[in-house]
């Protein structure tokens, strides 16, 4: 027991550490995330059709073993900001290092947007990501969520399209993290 608990404690510190921008996630750390997802021609349809969209800035992402994320976020409809948002995640599995990534939640409609602000909410084994500019390596939902962190300096484009009502993008920010692990994506949704 001693031995996972000292796992456990250090993730969380891993996660602490890459989450720099946590502890005061000023108005600037949401209008940088913004601006990163909406300069990329892969968002611009989402934008311009979405019903509403939850954005984290900054999610923070360890493991040695068992791994742990945790991101807050807000959630906007037609644009306008309706409640705050956190991410937590739990993995079991091979997984090794940590990493700080960006993260937006494109709602189709009503029904996606409101399943989402029921108050709880976690991703089917189908969702998945895309990691936009940065190649593609990202995935949310049950399998984990992954996002590299490197350039590819092609012309590669990666695509998307709603699952269940939602389509889900990711930036990675920095880190590097190996995995092989089972999670789920958990949000809770307080309105503002």
């Amino acid at each position: 027991m001693k031995t996972f608990n000292s796992i456990l404690l250090a993730a969380a510190t891993l996660i602490a550490s890459l989450s720099f921008s946590g502890r005061a996630l000023a108005e600037d750390s949401y209008n940088d995330a913004l601006a990163t997802f909406q300069k990329a021609s892969e968002t611009h349809k989402f934008f311009n059709t979405a019903y509403g969209y939850a954005i984290f800035p900054t999610v923070g992402k360890g493991g040695i073993g068992i791994g742990a994320a945790y991101g807050k976020g807000r959630v906007y409809r037609g644009g306008v900001y309706t409640g705050d948002s956190s991410l937590t995640q739990v993995s079991i599995g091979f997984q090794l290092g940590g990493q700080a990534y960006s993260e937006i939640i494109f709602f189709k409609d009503a029904k996606a947007y409101n399943d989402f602000t029921s108050g709880s909410f976690e991703f089917g084994a189908q969702a998945s990501a895309v990691a936009i500019n940065l190649g593609a390596n990202a995935q949310a939902g049950t399998t984990g969520n992954s996002a590299g962190a490197g350039q590819h300096g092609g012309n590669q484009s990666a695509t998307a399209a709603y699952i269940n009502g939602m389509a889900v993008f990711t930036a990675a920010k920095g880190g590097l993290m190996f995995e092989a692990a089972l999670a789920g994506q958990s949000f809770t949704f307080d309105t503002k």
